[in-house]
């Protein structure tokens, strides 16, 4: 139900814009965040928003560089990634679900399947 794209090889420096796409119902009342995954690390916390879109939450290492929106009508999720550094080298998952605690994987219900996201330095 949730389908993650936009992944891809950049240069450090460069920008990437990731999208998790919707299907099946309307995840506009849900929170939704983005985790990543490095290989050999664990899950962490990239960003998340909340379900009206008024607030947003990120992890010290992208704030500032990344940016989390959403597309209610297009019951899209976007996750814009500027300076990008090697270190955000990772498969990059997005969730959703309600009543969430924004940078706790386990609290998500649906996950998309992953976006490989390779920055060479």
């Amino acid at each position: 139900q949730l389908q993650a794209s936009g992944g891809g090889l950049v240069q450090a420096g460069g920008s990437l814009r990731l999208s998790c796409a919707a299907s099946g119902r309307p995840f506009s009342s849900y929170a939704r965040g983005w985790f990543r995954r490095a290989p050999g690390n664990e899950r962490e916390f990239v960003a998340a928003i909340g379900w009206s879109g008024r607030n947003t939450y990120y992890a010290d290492s992208v704030k500032g560089r990344f940016t989390i929106s959403g597309d209610n009508a297009k019951n899209t999720l976007y996750l814009q990634m500027n300076s990008l550094k090697p270190e955000d080298t990772a498969v990059y998952y997005c969730g959703a679900g309600v009543g969430v605690r924004y940078s706790d994987a386990d609290s998500y219900a649906y996950w998309g399947q992953g976006t490989q996201v390779t920055v060479s330095s």
